[in-house]
Order: C-alpha cells, then sequence, then structure tokens
C-alpha cells in the first residue's frame, strides 16, 4: 500500500478545516499524488489566473476537475471555464447563500430526494425515489428551472458544508456520495418522463459537478429495465458505471453490507425512523455540533423570499453582497441534492 504524500497547498486558494488525505491509495487523488500530477496543478491554475479567473482554485477543486479529464491540463481547463460560464450565466454564486425551495414538501410527494446521514465510509448517503414522478403535476408546484437551480444549490451545499463535515468526522477526505435511486414504481407508461428529467439532471452533473459519485445504487429495477440501463450507460463515463449497482426487489443485503441499518431509513430495510420523517430530517454530521461548522458562503444578514413564480432578493437592500461560492469523471444522475457526479 502506497504511503500518503502531504498535499502540496496554495496558501492563496487552500484555507481547509477539514482532513485532506483520501481514505485509501487512488491515482490522482489528495495524498497520492505524482510529481507531475502536483505539476499539473500547478500549471491548471495558472492557466486559469491567466485568463482572469480567481475563484475555485483550490488544489482539491482542480484536482476533480483534472480526474474528470484524465489529467489532460487543457481538457480540464475547457471543463472548468464551461462551468464557470454556466455558473456566470445562472448567477449561482449569488443564488446558493439565500435559495429557499417552499415548495419542498409538496414535491416530495412525487419525488423525494433528499440526504439522510452516511454510509459505513462516512460519506453522505442521498436518496432518491423515482416511482412517483410526474411532470405534468410537478410543473404545476414549481417549474423545471428551479428543480435543476434547485439540484445545484443543493451540489453547492453538499460541497459544503455537508462533505467537510463528514470529513471531520472520519478523519479523512471524503469528496463522493452513496447514491440510492429507489425505481420502484417506475413502469413502461412512466419510464420516459423519468428518464427524460434524469438525463436532464444527468447532464448538469458530469459537466459541472465532477467526481462526486462514490457509489450508486439502483434499487428495485423493473423487469426490462437492463434495456433501459443499456442507453443510461451511454451518458455516463465508463468508470462511473463501475460504480454503479444495479438491483432488484432483493437489494436490502448488498445495501446494508454498504450502509448501517441505523442509517438507513425502515422503508428501505433499516431501521432509522427520524422524527417527522426521514426524508425532511437532513441528518447527518452536517447537522451534529461537533463536526458541522458554517458554509464558507453563509452571511447571516441575507435573506431571501423564494417562490414557485418569483425570486425577491430582500438582502440587497439591507445587506452588503454575498460574498462568492466555491464546488471521477464528470458523471452520473443526479438531483436536487442527485447522484453526486463521479
Amino acid at each position: 500500500m502506497a504511503e500518503p504524500t502531504p498535499l502540496e497547498l496554495d496558501t492563496k486558494y487552500d484555507h481547509y478545516d477539514f482532513p485532506t488525505t483520501a481514505p485509501i491509495p487512488q491515482n490522482g487523488h489528495a495524498g497520492y499524488l505524482t510529481t507531475q500530477q502536483q505539476a499539473q496543478v500547478h500549471q491548471l491554475r495558472l492557466m486559469l489566473e491567466s485568463e482572469g479567473y480567481t475563484k475555485r482554485l483550490d488544489t482539491l477543486t482542480l484536482l476533480r476537475f483534472l480526474r474528470a479529464r484524465k489529467f489532460d491540463v487543457t481538457l480540464a481547463k475547457n471543463m472548468f471555464v464551461d462551468c464557470e460560464k454556466w455558473r456566470q450565466e445562472t448567477h449561482l454564486d449569488e443564488m446558493v447563500p439565500t435559495w429557499e425551495y417552499p415548495e419542498k414538501e409538496e414535491m416530495f410527494q412525487y419525488y423525494p430526494q433528499y440526504y439522510h446521514k452516511t454510509d459505513k465510509d462516512g460519506r453522505p448517503v442521498y436518496i432518491e425515489q423515482l416511482g412517483g414522478i410526474d411532470l405534468t403535476a410537478m410543473y404545476k408546484i414549481t417549474t423545471a428551472e428551479r428543480m435543476l437551480t434547485n439540484l445545484a444549490v443543493e451540489y453547492e451545499r453538499l460541497s459544503d458544508p455537508r462533505l467537510p463535515a463528514c470529513s471531520r468526522k472520519s478523519g479523512v477526505l471524503l469528496e463522493t456520495c452513496c447514491t440510492i435511486m429507489d425505481l420502484k414504481g417506475v413502469g413502461l407508461t412512466k419510464a420516459p418522463q423519468v428518464y427524460s428529467y434524469v438525463k436532464q439532471a444527468s447532464g448538469l452533473s458530469q459537466n459541472y459537478y465532477p467526481e462526486r459519485l462514490g457509489r450508486l445504487y439502483l434499487i428495485n429495477a423493473p423487469w426490462g429495465f437492463s434495456t433501459v440501463w443499456g442507453v443510461i450507460k451511454g451518458w455516463l463515463d465508463p468508470v462511473t458505471v463501475q460504480k454503479i449497482h444495479v438491483l432488484g426487489s432483493g437489494y436490502q443485503k448488498e445495501l446494508l453490507a454498504q450502509v448501517p441499518a441505523e442509517n438507513l431509513p425502515k422503508q428501505f430495510g433499516g431501521s432509522c425512523e427520524c422524527q417527522g420523517g426521514c426524508p425532511l430530517s437532513d441528518m447527518g454530521p452536517w447537522r451534529e455540533k461537533e463536526w458541522a461548522k458554517p458554509a464558507k458562503w453563509e452571511t447571516s444578514e441575507q435573506t431571501i423570499t423564494n417562490t414557485a413564480g418569483e425570486t425577491k432578493d430582500v438582502a440587497a437592500e439591507t445587506a452588503p453582497a454575498a460574498p462568492p461560492v466555491a464546488s471521477e469523471t464528470a458523471d452520473a444522475p443526479a438531483t436536487a441534492p442527485a447522484p453526486a457526479a463521479a
């Protein structure tokens, strides 16, 4: 087993308050970089600085983009630039500190999607239940744009504060999620709209949030799913495909081998029954006083009122502008949270 080597940090950009060594030796991951790979981090940063970029140039972020492009610095730079352009076009940095999604509970009638505690490796568990998706009904509650914005915001909140809290608790750097996608109820009639939305969300995940998927369990896979899976695999990087486990209705044994019963909601074979229901609890180390710290994008002065029809920035009238936010191959189906990008 390779011995970890300290990550070369840049004092201008790297201000981590959590561990920065990957839990197991993996090529291209923090603590296990070659001299050449460390040099490629510096090269990528210099290229981006030369084009005027100043945000999200910390070492761990650049490493994720480099891994997503097999350490081809030019391709990683292009991916990073495309991501920054998207962030600017969507005003994501301004949105994250103040975003609210008041229609969330009503939306969960059709599409529960939530983070809930951790797997045996200490990573956040993200759960989606796709069987109730009804886009016609959902778009009476919200809009496609708000759904995707909420997805992006949840990815940002995964990056900070969720993953840093999990890293502090586990004592190693955790950068990925364990995702469970429940396909129960996704029959032939519902499949087209389910997969059309998942494809859209997956594109956001792959393009802008690389290296966020640790494992993905597709449970209650219906009869004939192998055909659909053959299509979905075509959207994903081969590295991501290796992380995906397709299981039928007898999934409990394999799932419980990865997620402790006390952390898995009872409906999936675990023993957890959070007060008020697991889907809305958002329980995890990011809620535990010993490990949780305010996200870097948080500002106590700002508030915003978001409704399905409008977004009104109250903070702009009462407080300074919010500070900007910082985010294995770009990949994985996703949604607000969403299968964390691989």
